[in-house]
């Protein structure tokens, strides 16, 4: 009786939500997708409102979890020519219910929450803001000027990233306030700089493959000869380097040069190609391949990082068990584990360094001239090796979790072990600094001081970034009579430059240094011209928004939301500003 054959189950295809956000997938994966579909972002809106409509179309076309919308105002006729949200019908209704019911019908996937609040009454308890991810000001907030130090102070002892945004006329300013050590492991890095090859310090395996593919590279046939897999190669080649140099590799531009030659001469020309591809590749390798590993600057200044040095020798201080208690009753931690898991994580590599002086095996291989069975060989020998260094930085993650008296609630999970490895090399740390507002008393010298030696520059564009700074303060000095409900555009132009001028001083103040006062004078006069064109068009605009500035912004500052809320790429740090006119924009930490 013939054996009966079984039809294979059918192959399943992407689901629903898959071909959804394809494209998207592609760039931040299932992880990133998951973390954006819990977020929670909160938009706090005021004056004509559209730049924090556009942020949130921005998010919500993604697939952000859900957004609640906080804004007094209703619908006015001159909402509907700058607000693509609104209808004609919206006359009169709440301008949050109006526009998120609008948002609502970009993606069905998303959760709208609009509240008719003012900021000043929504801010009466700050903890209501504790159920957010993210937090959205938009200035200028006229009837609540101080709140964005509210807000600030909140977000900073909660670890909520906050963003501050302005769009005026023809500008725009957005500046991020991330927690004190806000990480980002998957910093997607250019793949070709990802490659670790280890050739240098080549393990057991590796060296028997390579063994059993050239021991005879002589004898081999044209086709076998010129498919040896070009890490082979080279890894035979430094041995016969070796045996003629002390046991050293080639250690200069010289010395690499002329093994680049020895490899050369060892390829077949006699052949139809008059070469060989494997060859050439080896050769092309030999400058980026053969350097002993080094520990990159960042990942340095994060292990000598005194977060990262509660744990010495093995053995838990007896101020770990605070900081990470810290660390975890704050609400951003209470919903992610992540900075103490980051700092837990980054001292199972420190030692893991320190033991073997590399940095665990990131396993991807490149592409190469090679047999399809010797390419696959390979692939699996480096993904073993990198498995095997993941399972050795896991057991210390482990034991370190069993000596901390104040132990994570669950296990680390393994992903995000695995995760830490195959990237550490391009971890990146990010110090988020507190917002730098207009009448904010705190500890800001030095920041205060790359703000005024940026002003020397002619070509730069922080006098946006201080035209802003100067309006805030306008809105917030009591005794300015209301200009711009005035009209009076004279006044208002000079309250602006009498509080640029005051800004200036105060940048001057920070840098400590004595000089000539008419010099000052002269200085400071010609700063505070560069900031008067910016000025002046934010009286022409007299506080309104142009929907083709806010909607560029809205893209901008949802970028970076997306960046910071998935935690990968590397978010802005930390105030961008936008020249509409001369189609500018410049991003500086301040």
């Amino acid at each position: 009786m013939a054996k009966r054959e079984i039809t294979p189950p059918p192959l399943q295809g992407p689901t629903a939500k898959e071909k959804k956000y394809d494209r998207q997938l592609r760039l931040w994966a299932a992880s990133g997708q998951e973390a954006l579909e819990n977020a929670h972002v909160l938009l706090l809106n005021s004056g004509p409102g559209v730049v924090g409509v556009e942020i949130l179309k921005n998010l919500i076309l993604p697939g952000v979890g859900s957004f609640t919308i906080v804004d007094e105002a209703d619908v006015a006729e001159e909402d509907l020519g700058i607000n693509f949200f609104l209808t004609d019908d919206s006359l009169g209704r709440s301008r949050a219910g109006e526009t998120c019911k609008y948002l609502m019908e970009l993606n069905a996937d998303v959760k709208g929450h609009p509240l008719q609040h003012s900021i000043q009454q929504f801010l009466l308890n700050p903890k209501v803001l504790e159920k957010y991810s993210l937090i959205l000001f938009i200035a200028p907030s006229d009837h609540c000027p101080n709140k964005i130090n509210t807000v600030s102070n909140y977000c900073a002892e909660r670890g909520i990233p906050l963003f501050y945004i302005h769009s005026l006329g023809l500008y725009s300013h957005f500046s991020v306030q991330l927690p004190d050590s806000f990480p980002i492991i998957d910093t997607h890095p250019d793949p070709a700089s990802t490659q670790d090859l280890r050739l240098l310090q080549p393990w057991p395996e590796l060296k028997d493959f390579m063994q059993s593919k050239t021991q005879n590279l002589d004898s081999l046939s044209d086709h076998e000869h010129g498919h040896v897999p070009y890490l082979l190669l080279l890894l035979r080649f430094l041995e016969d380097w070796k045996q003629s140099h002390n046991g050293d590799p080639p250690a200069n531009y010289k010395d690499k040069k002329e093994f680049k030659s020895f490899i050369a001469s060892r390829a077949r020309t006699n052949n139809p190609e008059g070469g060989e591809e494997n060859f050439d590749e080896a050769a092309a390798a030999v400058l980026k391949s053969l350097n002993k590993p080094s520990l990159p600057s960042g990942l340095r200044e994060i292990f000598n990082d005194a977060s990262s040095n509660l744990l010495a020798n093995g053995k838990v201080s007896n101020s770990l068990p605070r900081i990470l208690s810290k660390l975890r009753n704050t609400e951003l931690n209470a919903r992610n584990q992540q900075t103490p898991n980051f700092w837990l994580i980054t001292q199972a590599i420190k030692e893991f360094h320190t033991k073997h002086d590399a940095l665990p095996l990131p396993g991807a291989l490149p592409d190469m001239k090679a047999q399809s069975k010797d390419y696959i060989q390979l692939q699996n020998i480096y993904k073993a090796k990198a498995r095997q260094d993941i399972d050795e930085v896991t057991a210390t993650v482990r034991r370190l979790e069993s000596e901390t008296p104040t132990p994570p609630p669950h296990p680390i999970d393994r992903k995000e072990i695995e995760a830490f490895c195959k990237g550490a090399a391009f971890v990146k740390l990010i110090r988020g600094n507190p917002l730098l507002t207009s009448n904010r008393n705190h500890n800001s010298a030095p920041r205060l001081a790359f703000l005024y030696q940026g002003l020397k520059d002619e070509d730069s564009l922080l006098p946006i970034y201080i035209a802003f700074l100067a309006h805030d303060a306008m809105l917030q000095d009591d005794t300015v009579p209301d200009a711009e409900q005035d009209n009076d555009d004279e006044i208002t132009l000079r309250s602006l430059q009498q509080q640029t001028r005051s800004i200036i001083s105060n940048l001057a103040a920070a840098t400590k240094k004595d000089a000539d006062a008419d010099a000052n004078a002269r200085l400071h006069a010609d700063m505070a011209s560069r900031v008067d064109p910016v000025l002046e068009e934010f009286v022409r605009a007299a506080g309104a928004e142009l929907h083709n500035i806010s909607a560029l912004t809205g893209g901008m500052v949802a970028q970076e939301v997306i960046k910071v809320v998935t935690k990968q790429y590397v978010p802005m740090d930390n105030t961008c500003v936008f020249d509409g006119i001369a189609s500018k924009s410049a991003c500086f930490r301040v």
